[in-house]
């Protein structure tokens, strides 16, 4: 591997953007190539960054030409399974956003190329490098068991938002799409084998295909009792009211994430705003001989509360740190593929209307 790590940078939305201002700071990197469908959204992406990339429409034609060691995949989750598979077999190592792929087949597609090709692949869990959200987890191991976690994420979007969920509602449900992220924190805070999954899901608007929805809501058992429920909607219809739940309650006790600013009307389809904590509310069970509490509520103020760009920075410098330090990335991997099966799982459910078993 040369001394700067040559990274093709496949897609601009709000994450590609993120991850290549990231590789721009770092000085490990040297983006070689900026790869969109949209020559508008890849020339205002060079502009931001002082210019001079160059600048692709077709992924195929950059992988040839600049030949890089490592490939970053933030497009629509139809293409993952086959942009991954020509970068391992082109000889890069693969950050990819979630979802890993449009479908479990092809996340083990995925995953079972870069364990054959012996290239390091990293996926977008934004949650993982979160100093709050790696708290909140740890607390929720302290309840005892069974946990009963309880997650939300709706969007009331418009404009740009609205398109930006149209397009990938083409391609994934919000369920799948965002639903990977808190099912991946779920099985964390569980360490626990999922064992059935039940899915729901409605179309609330005629602006999508008809066999498409942009609400669905999720429920999981786990083999030690422990249970979830994670819901996600998107579009101008859906309610300001109560998108941010993050709540798990044990035999001990709880945590929650109040996060005030977060909450706060008009800010559900700020990407900044969700991955906010702001502050951990912790709840003790314990009663005294009259049932009175023995203990008040501890609430934990977040002074580390890094925002997108900074989080995707923090994603870049664990990428990096994997390929110069070969980490062995197998239980990430395996963690991808098994918070993808519970997902698919939902809208499989939510289709047949029958509980899937895992």
């Amino acid at each position: 591997m040369s001394e700067k790590i040559r990274i093709l940078c496949v897609g601009a939305g709000n994450m590609g953007t993120s991850h290549a201002r990231a590789y721009h700071k770092l000085d490990e990197f040297e983006i070689v190539g900026i790869v969109t469908r949209s020559a508008e959204s890849r020339e205002k992406l060079n502009e931001e960054l002082g210019g001079g990339y160059a600048l692709f429409d077709d992924y195929a034609s950059a992988l040839a030409e600049t030949k890089p060691e490592a490939v970053s995949i933030s497009t629509y989750p139809d293409t993952h399974a086959s942009f991954a598979e020509a970068a391992f077999d082109a000889g890069a190592h693969v950050f990819i956003e979630k979802p890993l792929a449009e479908t479990v087949a092809g996340a083990e597609r995925i995953v079972a190329k870069a364990k054959a090709t012996g290239k390091k692949l990293v996926i977008g869990y934004i949650l993982r490098h979160h100093p709050s959200w790696i708290q909140f987890i740890e607390l929720a191991q302290t309840l005892g068991k069974p946990l009963v976690m309880r997650m939300n994420l709706n969007q009331q979007s418009s404009g740009a938002a609205w398109e930006t969920h149209r397009n990938l509602i083409s391609s994934i449900s919000p369920i799948v799409d965002c639903g990977v992220h808190y099912v991946d924190v779920m099985c964390q805070m569980t360490r626990s084998r999922p064992v059935r999954v039940s899915g729901l899901g409605a179309r609330l608007t005629n602006d999508i295909p008809e066999d498409k929805i942009n609400y669905g809501h999720l429920q999981v058992a786990f083999e030690d009792g422990s249970v979830g429920w994670y819901e996600a909607g998107w579009g101008p219809m859906m309610s300001e009211m109560a998108f941010f739940v993050k709540d798990v309650v044990g035999p001990k006790g709880c945590v929650t994430i109040e996060a005030k600013e977060a909450g706060s009307k008009g800010s559900s389809a700020d990407v900044d705003a969700h991955s906010k904590t702001e502050s951990l509310r912790v709840h003790h069970s314990a009663l005294d001989e009259n049932n009175e509490f023995v203990k008040q509520d501890e609430w934990i103020d977040m002074t580390d509360e890094p925002d997108h760009d900074e989080l995707c920075f923090r994603e870049q410098e664990y990428f990096l740190k994997a390929m110069r330090e070969d980490l062995d990335l197998s239980d990430h991997m395996e963690d991808a593929l098994n918070s993808m099966r519970i997902v698919a799982a939902a809208d499989e459910s939510y289709k047949t209307g029958k509980t899937v078993e895992l």
